[in-house]
């Protein structure tokens, strides 16, 4: 496998969707880098009440939408996703803390 171009190198829709392919697979390995996070959280957090942090899960969000808008990049969208990325973490680590209490 070749490796894939940088966006404005692309002269082809096979060469941006081998890129697309490439990036996706990046980010599913990040998104479960960030998931080993919320292991180490639940492992970590004493209480099950404190997994879910209104407070925390607002900054998270403010702070994604703040380097999308860095980046220019739509940051409804980013904010949507990252709506939905921290729910799933909660619900994530809600499990893994069940888990490793049993």
């Amino acid at each position: 496998m070749t490796e894939p171009l940088f966006p404005a190198d692309c002269h082809t829709m096979t060469e941006v969707r081998a890129g697309v392919d490439a990036l996706d697979r990046r980010l599913v390995a990040l998104f479960a880098e960030r998931f080993a996070y919320m292991r180490a959280a639940a492992r970590i957090k004493s209480e099950r009440e404190h997994v879910r942090d209104e407070a925390r899960k607002a900054e998270v969000i403010t702070n994604a939408i703040a380097e999308a808008e860095n980046l220019s990049i739509p940051a409804e969208a980013i904010g949507e996703i990252w709506e939905t990325l921290v729910e799933a973490s909660i619900a994530y680590e809600m499990v893994e803390f069940d888990r490793l209490r049993k």
